[in-house]
């Protein structure tokens, strides 16, 4: 191939000079980039200072789960249920009380809902945090907000986060893997790269429409398989696979070689070549059927089950983390928006999640792993204390509750407080841009120190803001 072109030589000319003073400023740029992967993108990195989680499994509550009714205890607003909430900035709307008893667990005596029994169990691995508070109350928004920071622009999820300032424990698995997540409310956006090497971007397996892909997991042929049950390619032996890939990747060299640095090329290079070495491993992890009896049992896995599927994507979650994958989020295959029946279909939410996030904490104990594995349990935002329809609660992102375990949080410990009636964050509120710096430090990750420059400035994911909650780190 002829290295010279007509645009090539018109850039060389007198008028070019300002292209090549251009190109030398972006090769520069490239070069410091190159370094900082320290042999890729997916290369294993070290990190700002001690990290006290190795990993993080994040068990994402689509909708808003009512904190009042699982975690937030409230007796101010059990005492004044179906009264006027005038005068308490509430408008004109009724208070409502829980329709579900609480009682107090583990040894400091945490309060937690009688809807989630199997939980109650784990409270001394619960570090519970009740301050919670973000921008705006609207789903598409808060929930790309939980995953990116940010609900005005396009920005780099937190696990693509996390997967760039660690890198990946495993080679031959992409570092940051999400089951199932939703097509609405940001869509891709919630596990996209953005300004990232696209290799950070998450990869999605399944989606929330799939059943059949449940069944799969556990080799049961009669039901359709998942999207990567024939990742490897039979109809190309490997050795040509291989010379394929080496071809096209001389090709993407050569393009680099010639122009200035593109990011999408080495993007492309690392993909494909990730693509390849996955087939010999992603369908081992993914098969469920080496699991016990025992251990299917404790999670929920059984045909009919309200438990079977997110009792596979919680035990994929912890296989996963095994393989060496660094973040995991998996979204739970039912809905917390409950605007209406709120007693009936939040209970229906917590039986189908109850037991396998217990489960997972369990399991991941005794094998010796939740000491570096971050567990995070969190919706977008909370319900408000007063009732709506009669029967349901509408959104709060003033105060709600999430909760994390291992990873080097404080066990059996509730951070911070709403008011009396769980409106409002009001006691040492956790804004999501202090969560955000909280997750990377447990990760080894400096929140201030881990940017990347994209248009002629240097991003981060908790933007400006941001303050670490070190009374919650163990």
């Amino acid at each position: 191939m002829n290295p010279f072109s007509r645009r090539r030589a018109l850039q060389s000319l007198a008028s070019g000079f300002g292209y090549l003073a251009f190109a030398g400023l972006a090769q520069q740029a490239a070069a410091k980039e190159s370094s900082n992967k320290s042999g890729g993108a997916l290369a294993p990195k070290a990190t700002h200072f001690a990290a006290r989680a190795k990993r993080v499994i994040f068990l994402c509550m689509n909708g808003g789960p009512s904190h009042v009714d699982t975690f937030d205890y409230k007796p101010a607003l059990q005492e004044k249920s179906g009264t006027s909430a005038a005068g308490t900035g509430f408008g004109s709307a009724k208070l409502l009380g829980s329709p579900f008893k609480f009682q107090q667990h583990g040894s400091s005596g945490l309060w937690i809902s009688e809807v989630l029994p199997h939980l109650a169990k784990q409270a001394d691995e619960l570090c519970v945090i009740r301050s919670m508070h973000t921008d705006l109350p609207n789903h598409a928004q808060a929930f790309t907000q939980l995953h990116t920071g940010s609900f005005q622009f396009v920005r780099p999820s937190v696990g693509a986060w996390s997967l760039y300032g660690l890198g990946s424990e495993n080679e031959n698995l992409p570092g940051f893997l999400t089951i199932n997540p939703p097509s609405d409310n940001g869509g891709a956006r919630n596990y996209g790269s953005g300004f990232l090497p696209a290799i950070c971007q998450g990869t999605k397996i399944g989606g929330n429409q799939i059943p059949g892909f449940y069944a799969a997991l556990l080799g049961k042929d009669e039901e359709p398989g998942p999207p990567l049950k024939n990742l490897a390619n039979d109809s190309i032996p490997r050795e040509l696979q291989r010379a394929q890939l080496d071809f096209i990747r001389q090709l993407n060299e050569e393009k680099l070689k010639r122009d200035v640095y593109h990011p999408e090329i080495e993007g492309a290079i690392e993909s494909f070549e990730l693509a390849f070495r996955m087939q010999g491993e992603v369908p081992e992890v993914l098969d469920l059927r080496a699991e016990t009896a025992e251990t299917l049992k404790q999670y929920g896995v059984g045909a009919g089950l309200p438990t079977d599927r997110f009792g596979r994507q919680c035990i994929l979650a912890r296989r996963l983390a095994e393989a060496g994958v660094r973040f995991i989020e998996i979204t739970a295959p039912t809905q917390w928006d409950h605007h209406f029946l709120l007693k009936e279909n939040l209970a229906k939410s917590c039986l189908a999640t109850d037991q396998p996030a217990a489960a997972l904490i369990a399991d991941l104990k005794q094998r010796g792993m939740l000491d570096d594995t971050l567990v995070i349990w969190a919706g977008e935002f909370g319900r408000t204390p007063y009732g709506q329809s009669g029967s349901g609660r509408d959104h709060n992102n003033k105060g709600y509750t999430l909760w994390m375990a291992g990873g080097g949080v404080k066990r059996c410990y509730a951070h911070g407080a709403t008011d009396e009636f769980g409106y409002q964050a009001v006691e040492q509120p956790v804004h999501i841009h202090d969560w955000h710096a909280t997750v990377l430090h447990l990760l080894g990750l400096d929140h201030e120190r881990l940017t990347f420059n994209y248009g002629g400035r240097d991003f981060r994911l908790t933007d400006v803001y941001g303050d670490v909650v070190s009374q919650i780190i163990s």
